[in-house]
């Protein structure tokens, strides 16, 4: 038999399986640890450790709901900024999620807006020189997890061996996928003479049904995440390992402290 042939004949079985509905256990996770007001600085390396961005991220409670912005500036100029509305009454409900990546260290310029109330994803991208806008109405599951995965890992119970959450990809076409997020255990690590304790998480991107055999099959599998977080009585997030857009390069997030500051001993400018 020709190896074509074959291939086709062994493609037909898996195939099969591939187009029967597929059923993912997604749940919202229930708010553990309120969110409030804070203000953090955020560093971008590569793998090897090389700072290519500055960012932070900020954050505003009024009540129930909650807006967080997380910006990174590179340095060939690129922006990359996120606004995320979301509520915690009982459980974390995203309402709204904004990001806009632009510069040149993007392959795609690209702006996605996703609207959960009227379940409205709308993609504005640039392809072959010309601006495109791609406009979807999807039906968003409650436990849509963008902008808000890592206020989801302090708040998920540590004695569940896995959770899985939706997600909204966009390549620039909107489809959801799934999360599943899995604890690997704590890990220690330490700030000057502290040391602490993280949990680290490995988060599997699951897109499901033929696309996701394909996506293994060509290389095209989205990467893990790896992320860490604060594991004491005041979660917080410490540091995350992955891609921080569809398909990105893997880069290190982690916390920053301000360095500069103007010298105290230098004589203040005579006003003239």
């Amino acid at each position: 038999m020709p190896k074509s042939i074959l291939i086709v004949v062994r493609l037909v079985p898996l195939l099969a399986c591939l187009l029967q509905p597929t059923i993912a256990h997604a749940e919202t996770v229930a708010v553990r640890y309120r969110e409030g007001v804070s203000h953090g600085f955020l560093v971008l390396r590569t793998q090897d450790g090389k700072p290519i961005a500055d960012g932070d991220s900020t954050q505003v409670a009024q009540g129930d709901r909650v807006t967080s912005r997380m910006r990174f500036r590179f340095k060939d100029g690129s922006i990359y900024e996120q606004t995320t509305v979301f509520s915690q009454h009982g459980t974390f409900r995203l309402l709204s999620d904004h990001v806009v990546q632009k510069g040149p260290t993007f392959k795609r310029p690209m702006e996605t807006v996703i609207d959960v109330t009227n379940g409205q994803v709308t993609v504005r991208y640039t392809e072959d020189g010309r601006d495109k806008v791609l406009t979807e109405r999807l039906e968003l599951p409650p436990d849509v997890a963008n902008g808000i995965l890592f206020t989801l890992l302090k708040n998920v119970q540590r004695d569940v061996p896995k959770a899985t959450v939706s997600y909204v990809a966009a390549t620039p076409k909107p489809r959801i996928v799934h999360l599943e997020v899995t604890p690997q255990g704590q890990e220690p690590f330490s700030i000057g003479s502290y040391s602490h304790k993280a949990i680290h998480y490995v988060v599997k991107v699951k897109i499901g049904g033929v696309a996701g055999v394909v996506a293994h099959l060509v290389g095209k599998q989205p990467p893990d995440i790896q992320a860490w977080v604060l594991g004491d009585e005041a979660p917080a997030f410490v540091r995350s390992d992955g891609p921080l857009y569809g398909d990105g390069p893997i880069w290190r997030m982690e916390l920053a402290v301000p360095a500069v500051w103007p010298n105290s001993t230098t004589a203040a400018p005579s006003q003239k």
